[in-house]
């Protein structure tokens, strides 16, 4: 087993990488959109400078959540010597994972809503379904601590093993 964890260990470094070129091409993207918006030399309405300024904030969003969800994997599987096993590496890495997943609706959700009370507040309730799909999984997670706080102290030793690799990552 020990001969197969470098090339997981290099499969994980090409998807760090492909995480952080769709970051890179989504601030690209985000920045020629936000051009749009701002430039004062185009003849262009309002509201698609208001439309072009959201949907910069929602390629930033999308692009952060890339950049996070790399750096996760970079540090949760590269970079610590031991893979996710114990309940307290489960919690942490899920914990990131979750933290991006339900920041990033939530501020698309926000988008999309001042998006479409102007052009077509017929699709509200759709809106609305993606935001409480974030605040369920919020609650979900919220749970899931809950209930893995038991399993940590089952194993305090698992705890302070992450601290100290926390403090060699960082």
């Amino acid at each position: 087993m020990k001969s197969v964890k470098p090339l997981f260990s290099a499969v994980y470094l090409v998807i760090v990488f492909l995480f952080f070129c769709c970051a890179v091409f989504l601030v690209s993207l985000a920045v020629f959109e936000l051009w749009h918006g701002v430039n004062p030399t185009a003849d262009v309405a309002r509201r698609e400078r208001f439309n072009s300024v959201l949907e910069a904030i929602g390629l930033l969003t999308i692009a952060v959540a890339a950049l996070e969800l790399g750096q996760t994997v970079l540090e949760e599987e590269v970079m610590r010597s031991v893979h996710v096993s114990a309940p307290t590496r489960v919690r942490r890495f899920l914990s990131r994972f979750m933290i991006v997943v339900v920041v990033a609706l939530s501020v698309e959700t926000l988008v999309v809503v001042f998006q479409l009370v102007h052009e077509n507040p017929a699709l509200l309730p759709q809106a609305a379904s993606v935001g409480l799909v974030a605040a369920t999984l919020l609650a979900a997670w919220g749970v899931f601590i809950k209930l893995n706080r038991s399993a940590e102290e089952l194993e305090p030793e698992a705890m302070e093993e992450a601290k100290r690799e926390d403090q060699e990552v960082e």
